[in-house]
C-alpha cells in the first residue's frame, strides 16, 4: 500500500505540472482529492489493514492529501497570473498612467438650493415645514382665505380649473389653513411649494412658479414681530445688507396688508426688464392674518393674533443668482444650470 502511495504521488505530481488551464487543474483535483479520487479509494482500505499498517499508510495518505492540494492551489493561482497577463499583453496600447473616463455630476437646481436655505434660517427660527396638495379645493385656495366667490381678488389669481371642480393652487396659503385645522394655536409654520397661475409670461413672470409662505399665531403677534422676521431671513439669505421697502398692499387674507420690495440686484435700482424699469422686485407680500382666516382655521381671532407672509422662491433665486429672465428656471437648458454647484 505505502508503494500504490508513491506510484500515485509520481504521476499525480507529473500530471500537475503539465496541466495548462484551470479547468483541468480542477479536473486533477476531483480526480485525485474528490469524493470518489483515487487517495480517497485507498483510504477506505484502511479499516482492512493491520493496526501498525494501517497508523502508517494513514500518515503517509494524509501527507500526500496535504501536499497535492498545496500544489493543485499553486498552479491554479500560476495559470490565472499567466491568463491576466496575456490579457494585459494583447492591450499594450493601454496606458494606465490615464485618467479614466469622466462622468458629468449633476448639481440641484437653483431654486432647491435657495429653499433649502430658506427653510434652514426658518427651522433656526423655531418654524416647521408643512405641505399640501397641488391640486387643491376651492374652499382652501379662496374661500378659506377670505376670498368669496366672485370676489375681485380672484381675477389676480387666474388658476386651472379640474373637470371635478379643483383647481391647480395659485399659492401654498392653503398649506397654512391645513395646519391651523390640524394642529391649533400657537403655530409656526412655513409651506415651500410649486404653484401655478393662468398669466402672461415675461422676464419676472411664469405660469409655473415655485412659493414659500409661513405663518406665525400666538398672543400679542405684532407687526413688529412680522418685520424682524422678514430682515432675519433677508440678510441670512444674501449674506449682506439689502435694500429694502414696505408700503401698504391688499390681501384679502391680511389686514394690515404690506408689500416688502427688495431693490433690484440685477440693475442695482438703476430700472431693467426683470423689475419692470422700477428698480424695485416685489419679493414678500405679508400682513396680519385676517379674522375671516383665523376663523376658517379654528382658531379665536379674539384670543389669538399673527402674521403671514409669502416669498416668491423663484424670483429669490433670480435676484440670489443674478438671473435677469425667469423663464429660464424653467427651460431645461442644462448650460444654465450646470453652473450652480451646490449639491
Amino acid at each position: 500500500m505505502i508503494e500504490k502511495i508513491c506510484n500515485l504521488r509520481d504521476i499525480a505530481l507529473g500530471k500537475i505540472k503539465e496541466a495548462a488551464s484551470g479547468s483541468e487543474v480542477e479536473e486533477l483535483r476531483v480526480k485525485l482529492l474528490g469524493k470518489k479520487g483515487e487517495l480517497t479509494e485507498m483510504l477506505k482500505d484502511l479499516k482492512n489493514m493491520a493496526l501498525e499498517e494501517r497508523k502508517q499508510f494513514g500518515q503517509e495518505a494524509n501527507e500526500l492529501k496535504n501536499e497535492l492540494s498545496e500544489l493543485l492551489e499553486v498552479k491554479f493561482r500560476e495559470i490565472s497570473n499567466n491568463d491576466v497577463k496575456k490579457s494585459l499583453s494583447k492591450g499594450s496600447s493601454f496606458d494606465i498612467s490615464l485618467p479614466g473616463t469622466s462622468f458629468q455630476v449633476g448639481s440641484l437646481h437653483p431654486v432647491t438650493i435657495v429653499q433649502k436655505e430658506v427653510e434652514r434660517i426658518f427651522t433656526g427660527m423655531g418654524f416647521n415645514i408643512v405641505d399640501g396638495p397641488e391640486v387643491e379645493e376651492e374652499f382652501f385656495n379662496f374661500e378659506a382665505l377670505n376670498i368669496p366667490k366672485n370676489h375681485p381678488a380672484r381675477d389676480m389669481q387666474d388658476t386651472y380649473w379640474l373637470e371635478n371642480g379643483s383647481l391647480l393652487r395659485t399659492h401654498t396659503s392653503p398649506c397654512q389653513v391645513r395646519a391651523m385645522q390640524k394642529y391649533g394655536a400657537p403655530l409656526k409654520v412655513i409651506a415651500p411649494g410649486r404653484c401655478f397661475r393662468n398669466e402672461s409670461t415675461d422676464a419676472s413672470h411664469e405660469n409655473t412658479f415655485f412659493q414659500l409662505e409661513g405663518m406665525m399665531i400666538d398672543k400679542n403677534v405684532s407687526i413688529a414681530n412680522l418685520i424682524y422676521v422678514m430682515k432675519t431671513l433677508l440678510s441670512e439669505i444674501f449674506k449682506r445688507d439689502v435694500k429694502v421697502r414696505l408700503r401698504p398692499g391688499f390681501f384679502p387674507f391680511v389686514e394690515p396688508g404690506f408689500e416688502l420690495d427688495l431693490n433690484c440686484m440685477i440693475c442695482g435700482g438703476s430700472g431693467c426688464p426683470t423689475c419692470k424699469h422700477s428698480g424695485w422686485i416685489e419679493l414678500l407680500p405679508c400682513g396680519m392674518v385676517h379674522p375671516n382666516v383665523l376663523r376658517a382655521g379654528g382658531i379665536d381671532p379674539e384670543e389669538y393674533t399673527g402674521f403671514a407672509f409669502g416669498v416668491g422662491l423663484t424670483r429669490l433665486a433670480m435676484m440670489k443668482y443674478g438671473i435677469s429672465d425667469i423663464r429660464v428656471l424653467n427651460s431645461g437648458d442644462l448650460r444654465a444650470m450646470e453652473q450652480f454647484s451646490v449639491r
